[in-house]
């Protein structure tokens, strides 16, 4: 049965509140760091305007009247505590709240085959599966792995096979079909502020012309195509199609027009001829038996532009 892994994660997050993506974290969660924006307001200080205030590289918080205190690693209520603590020196019993206003000091890099790459903020607690959700989940062309890059001061990333040798990072590899399916739940950890997760594109053979179902097909882990089974993946040939004249496009170089190889598939049909292994990124193209000469070099135009390609997974 075709599986998409966006699907699978969509599944998997109907678990999670939608909350849990969209709304500020609890205020006994999120901890403070350095760029985030708190409005602080005590309403027996006028002193304190309610106007975002900057928690500084450092990690400390000018107030005034209440001076400077160092709230990164703090909660927000944590930080209440602290501030009513320095304003009974001025009121009997003091009421401070805190709000957050922007919160930047947890960010999650999230990179490659996502729908929304870019620099996501933790803003609470959060799994990997969640960290892929929160970036749009995978493209069709997503890898089967994910790459988790971990700053030291972190620690380790608690998963086998961890390679701690890199100076200042711990890196890791996670099966993204075995965590989404819950063969190896536990794989899907804890992010960290400042982790990097890649997502690599998958290894994918090509099936374009006159087929029933062209497309670009994505390899499993280890696994390798041939022309018929690249066939088989595409549902066969229609009946206009011209299988004696087919050809494998190669790419032969970064930035370099790609190879032509005939292949007889009407032979490899038959048994006449010896089935042809495909590599990454070959194209096998069918011409019909009435096209032009040239039609595959639009239909590789299109592929390169990435329009109209439908990606399909297994």
């Amino acid at each position: 049965m075709k599986k998409n892994l966006t699907v699978l994660i969509a599944l998997w997050t109907t678990c999670v509140p939608s909350a849990a993506l969209a709304d500020p974290p609890p205020r006994s969660t999120y901890v403070l760091g350095p760029e985030d924006r708190v409005v602080v307001q005590a309403f027996e200080l006028e002193e304190l305007a309610a106007e975002p205030v900057r928690i500084d590289e450092n990690g400390d918080l000018s107030l005034a009247i209440l001076g400077t205190v160092h709230a990164a690693g703090l909660t927000v209520r944590e930080l209440e505590i602290e501030l009513v603590a320095r304003a009974k020196r001025y009121v009997k019993e003091p009421r401070v709240t805190i709000r957050l206003g922007e919160m930047r000091s947890q960010p999650v890099s999230v990179l490659g085959a996502v729908n929304s790459p870019g620099v996501h903020q933790l803003q609470g607690q959060k799994s990997l599966i969640q960290i892929l959700s929160m970036a749009g989940g995978l493209r069709p062309d997503a890898g089967h792995t994910a790459k988790i890059t971990r700053q030291s001061e972190w620690g380790a990333i608690p998963l086998p096979g961890a390679d701690n040798s890199a100076a200042g990072y711990s890196v890791a590899e996670v099966a993204i079909k075995d965590m989404l399916e819950a063969a190896n739940p536990a794989e899907n950890i804890a992010i960290l502020p400042h982790d990097v997760i890649t997502i690599p594109r998958a290894e994918m053979v090509y099936v374009i012309g006159d087929v029933k179902r062209p497309g670009g097909h994505v390899l499993g882990q280890s696994e390798s195509v041939s022309v018929l089974q690249a066939l088989a993946l595409a549902e066969g040939l229609e009946r206009t199609a011209s299988p004696q004249s087919a050809k494998i496009l190669r790419a032969s170089g970064a930035g370099e027009q790609r190879q032509e190889i005939a292949v007889d598939v009407r032979k490899i049909l038959i048994g006449q001829s010896v089935d042809v292994p495909l590599k990454r990124d070959d194209i096998l193209f069918i011409p019909g038996s009435a096209a032009k000469r040239a039609s595959w070099r639009v239909l590789e135009s299109v592929l390169q532009i990435g329009t109209g390609i439908a990606i399909y997974r297994r």
